[in-house]
């Protein structure tokens, strides 16, 4: 029987019920952290995760040497019908994009150990059982 992150990731695109909502609000904790995890055993130094900026969240700000990473999670069961790059829509990116930017405005544009900001993204992929996968994908916002 599928679990309740399972019920709530698999391919809604809105999530209704309380129940629900909160499954999906522990699925997308569960992305972060896993996701927070694998970029430092990749030798990077995870800053913040969900870092607000006003009325903006980024959810994972990263150090990789002088560049700041900035890493939109995305969830998704094994049954949805979309990618998780497929599922940011051009106004998401551009929220994330302009949180970066404030961020880089806020914190690192006169920091002359920092060169550069990117924009990646991570997808995490439940199965049936609560076992999950990460693709990764660098620069795509």
């Amino acid at each position: 029987m599928p679990g309740p992150i399972h019920r709530a990731l698999a391919g809604r695109s809105t999530v209704s019920s309380p129940d629900a909502k909160r499954a999906a609000l522990l699925a997308g904790r569960k992305a972060e952290g896993a996701v927070a995890r694998d970029l430092e055993r990749q030798g990077l130094s995870v800053l913040a995760k969900n870092l607000r900026l006003g009325h903006l969240e980024l959810d994972i700000v990263a150090r990789d040497h002088d560049t700041i990473v900035v890493v939109e999670v995305r969830t998704r069961g094994a049954t949805a019908w979309q990618t998780g790059l497929e599922s940011i829509a051009r106004s998401k990116a551009k929220r994330v994009r302009t949180a970066g930017e404030k961020l880089w405005r806020q914190r690192f544009q006169r920091d002359p150990t920092v060169n550069r900001m990117r924009f990646d993204v991570a997808v995490v992929t439940f199965d049936e059982e609560g076992a999950f996968s990460i693709e990764y994908a660098r620069g795509v916002l």
